[in-house]
């Protein structure tokens, strides 16, 4: 069987809109019980959310996740696992995310580094206090991330491979 391509066949992906979903980040960092979680500004609502941000051009999976978990708390963090990949389209808006969240250790923290704009305050909840406040989620994907989370959920993160 010949799997060689036919280069000289015109492609239809020049006149096709190109879509693409949002790749996300999001840490789980536990201590003591409880769980890092940031409040925010979103839509003139307070919510809550794990902190997590968008991956930016050439950027690790890794690196984002450690550069949003600072800016957004103040916290230097190690990832330590993968939790989950997980694809939400959102009913408000339509829009598409592809959500990485990672398990992390808290390192050190800098409590009079500025938050990133929206952030209202860094805080450590108790998991029965985070499933409590579940309206007041960012996202169904804060819930699943800390359900899987807590449910021991963990691969390698060397199956997060950056290829240069």
């Amino acid at each position: 069987m010949n799997l060689m391509l036919d280069r000289t066949a015109p492609s239809d992906e020049s006149s096709a809109p190109l879509w693409q979903p949002d790749v996300t980040v999001a840490t789980l960092v536990a201590r003591d019980g409880a769980l890092l979680m940031v409040e925010e500004q979103v839509g003139g609502r307070l919510v809550l959310n794990q902190p997590a941000g968008h991956l930016e051009p050439d950027e690790s999976l890794l690196t984002a996740a450690v550069r949003e978990t600072l800016e957004e708390t103040g916290w230097d963090v190690a990832p330590t696992a993968l939790v989950g990949i997980y694809q939400w389209k959102s009913p408000r808006d339509g829009r598409h995310f592809l959500r990485v969240a990672l398990a992390a250790d808290a390192i050190c923290h800098h409590p009079d580094r500025a938050l990133d704009a929206g952030i209202v305050r860094a805080l450590w909840l108790a998991p029965s206090e985070l499933q409590a406040a579940s309206e007041r989620h960012r996202s169904p994907l804060v819930w699943r991330a800390v359900s899987d989370y807590l449910a021991g959920s963990r691969h390698s993160l060397a199956v997060l491979a950056q290829v240069a």
